[in-house]
């Protein structure tokens, strides 16, 4: 079996690369493991100076590895770099605070002392996705690190030069060998090494099939998993809000990295009185966005990353037109080579058409019309997924009212979602369990262990 490298914006075909065989993938999980006991007992001050390292270099080859980004799955040049410097940033985060969220915490009790330490479970399997091939896997592998695990990757097969360029910088950051390690393997070989006894935790961040999946396979042999899945997050926009405010942030939630992003913003959630304010605004600053090639800086809307995330999202689309929802600017696939899907908005969205339910993982946005803030809430939290959410209001007490309300694992006010590191980010509902980033993440895989001593 083999990967390719498949370039979105002309559909060519640049590279191949062979998958391990089993002889390979037993040669890569044994490095892991004799990795263990060194890297966990290299003090903590060390590993953090390695992340430090970890961050000069992705500074320094910024241009390059966003252009692998970009050739790979056809995300905007400036966003593949934006998406660069934000892996630097939480390098920064986690190599500055990672040592003291790991310190011993002191309780109280019948104990002489008693307290709570922080220790590393051993190697973590992260199975990452291609949409944000280097900040997913960094926001992933940078704290388990820190904690004192060692790290597998398995990425998402079509960005095998990412995956490749990753391992790379790691070893070059001075993670011997065995603490990072790259394995490319088909996903009908994940199940095999999550069973292995030499993994002792997965962290998958990928659709919803795939984590039930990885979810059942661990849960069958006792491992920790922490699950970042689909969202169809909620965009509310209420009477009394800023709509030139709304209608920037709605753009940039929903077409960010052409919107194929779980947090991007997919339901807006428009309250009646403003709709058609809204809308025209939407429409004008959407139908501007230009397809083009995503190393030009003029370039406003990218490829889709595959052809058949595009192809399945125009039936998405066409299967909700047919059932009632109306057609605001968009809704073709653009006849050039590549894969672009135009920039498309569809208003009077309603139960039973996909773009309610459904996710639409592209340049789609679905309006929803609702009477008040009351409907805009329940028809919010009417759906399966439960990642993020957002509220536009001119009343911000208000606004965090309803906020507080969402059924999320985030909820933003007058603000697009976003992950930030010093905040965790995760989901509830179909859209997964654990946290990642801030002190939660770098806790997800430890044994958070009690000591009592007299």
């Amino acid at each position: 079996m083999s990967f390719k490298t498949q370039n979105p914006a002309t559909g060519e075909i640049l590279e191949h690369y062979s998958s391990l065989s089993s002889e390979e993938i037993e040669h890569a999980l044994a490095l892991g493991a004799d990795a263990v006991p060194i890297w966990s007992n290299t003090p903590i001050n060390s590993r953090c100076t390695r992340v430090e390292r970890l961050a000069e270099i992705l500074r320094v080859r910024k241009d390059e590895l966003a252009g692998l980004i970009t050739l790979e799955m056809g995300k905007l040049f400036s966003e593949a770099q934006g998406e660069i410097e934000k892996c630097a940033a939480a390098c920064d985060y986690y190599a500055e605070n990672g040592e003291a969220q790991l310190e011993d915490e002191m309780i109280e009790s019948d104990a002489s002392r008693s307290l709570i330490t922080y220790q590393p479970l051993g190697t973590i399997l992260a199975v990452m996705p291609w949409n944000f091939p280097f900040w997913q896997l960094i926001r992933a592998a940078v704290p388990a690190l820190i904690a004192g695990n060692t790290v597998v990757m398995k990425h998402a097969s079509n960005v095998p030069q990412c995956a490749l360029a990753i391992d790379a910088i790691f070893r070059e950051a001075g993670f011997a060998e065995g603490i990072f390690v790259n394995l490319m393997i088909e996903s009908s070989q994940v199940e095999a090494v999550i069973r292995d006894p030499r993994i002792h935790g997965v962290t998958l961040t990928g659709s919803g099939p795939a984590g039930r999946s990885v979810a059942a396979t661990a849960g069958s042999v006792l491992k920790k998993s922490l699950l970042e899945l689909g969202g169809s997050d909620p965009f509310i926009v209420l009477e009394d809000a800023d709509i030139e405010l709304a209608v920037q942030h709605a753009t940039m939630g929903r077409f960010l990295n052409c919107g194929q992003s779980c947090i991007a913003a997919k339901r807006f959630i428009v309250v009646e009185a403003i709709a058609d304010q809204f809308i025209d605004q939407f429409k004008a600053v959407v139908g501007a966005l230009q397809a083009g090639d995503p190393l030009d800086s003029t370039t406003t809307l990218a490829p889709m990353a595959r052809e058949d995330l595009r192809d399945e999202l125009h039936q998405q689309v066409e299967s909700s037109v047919a059932l009632g929802a109306k057609i605001v600017t968009g809704g073709e696939i653009i006849e050039r080579s590549g894969y672009y899907y135009a920039a498309t908005i569809i208003d009077h969205v309603s139960v039973g058409q996909p773009a309610w339910s459904e996710e639409l993982f592209g340049p789609v946005a679905s309006i929803i019309r609702v009477k008040d803030e009351r409907e805009a809430v329940a028809v919010a939290n009417e759906s399966e997924f439960g990642l993020g959410g957002v509220i536009f209001s001119g009343d911000s007490e208000r606004g965090e009212r309803l906020a507080r309300q969402l059924e999320s694992g985030a909820a933003f006010v007058n603000g697009m979602v976003k992950s930030d590191p010093r905040l965790p980010f995760g989901g509830i509902k179909q859209s997964g369990y654990g946290r990642e980033l801030s002190y939660l993440g770098i806790r997800e895989f430890v044994n958070i262990k009690t000591l009592w001593i007299r």
